[in-house]
């Protein structure tokens, strides 16, 4: 069978990755990965951002990242200059410049695992199940569903925050934020919500705040809106990682071939949200 030049390309790029990621502590220059794969850096540069939704670069730092955060959960105690020693990195200087870019926190800050934080929490009901709801004083941080009780559901919202400091009881941040399933979603913006993430993570979910209530989108469609129309498996993961669940409309995107695709809350549940929101814009029309 003739090999076609998009698998070829991406057999490029799955060597680019595989190189980085067993030499990323050399912090490799463009030059010498474009070398590797027998490129110019010019095209490897951009042949690596359609396809990976970033570019070498950045990809890099991540790699970077998540090696020094691995070293700084360690129990052993490790320092942030050991952090970054082991993830190839220069200084200390470096690897604050990276967290504070990537992460919107200092690598201290990282380790204390959001130390500073105060989180509010709640537990709900919605047309879909019960809910955890949990807000800082800047907005939603996190909503999940509570399939497996509240104890289990609380369990998983410390893991994402393990050393906040948490308060039971609702506020007005999640009472708005729970209004969204007894009215419809024309108005996102007047829903606050405190989120970190990758550059690329975050570009993926403004574009699913976009996707009017009763319309979907696929994952090939939310690429190209983003400018990175390769990078469908990238994008995948960007809202597989929705840290707020119906909030951020994940449920929305769909496979190009009509079928629904995975969902982190269950098939089931996606089926039920797409045929809700789909009767609640009928609905609307119709008295408008």
């Amino acid at each position: 069978m003739e090999t076609t030049q998009a698998a070829i390309n991406y057999n490029r790029i799955s060597e680019a990755i595989a190189f980085y990621k067993a030499n990323f502590r050399d912090q490799p220059s463009l030059e010498t990965v474009a070398e590797h794969i027998h490129l110019s850096p010019f095209h490897f540069q951009r042949m690596f951002r359609e396809w990976a939704g970033v570019t070498p670069k950045q990809f890099l730092q991540y790699l970077t990242l998540e090696h020094a955060k691995s070293v700084l959960k360690n129990p052993t105690g490790a320092t942030v200059y050991d952090a970054a020693f082991e993830a190839g990195l220069s200084g200390t200087g470096r690897l604050h410049d990276l967290f504070i870019k990537i992460e919107g926190m200092t690598p201290g800050e990282y380790k204390n695992g959001g130390e500073a934080l105060d989180i509010n929490y709640s537990y709900a009901e919605s047309p879909f199940g019960s809910l955890l709801v949990a807000s800082t004083e800047k907005g939603i941080c996190y909503l999940a569903f509570a399939d497996e009780g509240e104890e289990v559901a609380l369990h998983d919202l410390k893991e994402h925050f393990p050393h906040a400091r948490f308060h039971a009881g609702a506020d007005a941040l999640q009472r708005q934020a729970l209004s969204i399933f007894a009215g419809d979603w024309s108005q996102p913006g007047r829903i606050r919500l405190h989120l970190k993430g990758t550059p690329f993570q975050i570009k993926v979910w403004e574009t699913l705040l976009k996707v009017p209530m009763g319309e979907l989108t696929t994952y090939a469609q939310v690429a190209g809106k983003i400018a990175h129309p390769q990078a469908v498996r990238a994008v995948g993961s960007a809202v597989g990682q929705n840290p707020v669940a119906f909030l951020i409309p994940c449920h929305r995107v769909i496979r190009s071939d009509g079928q629904t695709g995975e969902y982190h809350w269950g098939g089931t549940r996606k089926h039920a949200m797409i045929g809700w929101e789909a009767a609640k814009a009928h609905a609307g029309s119709e008295r408008a």
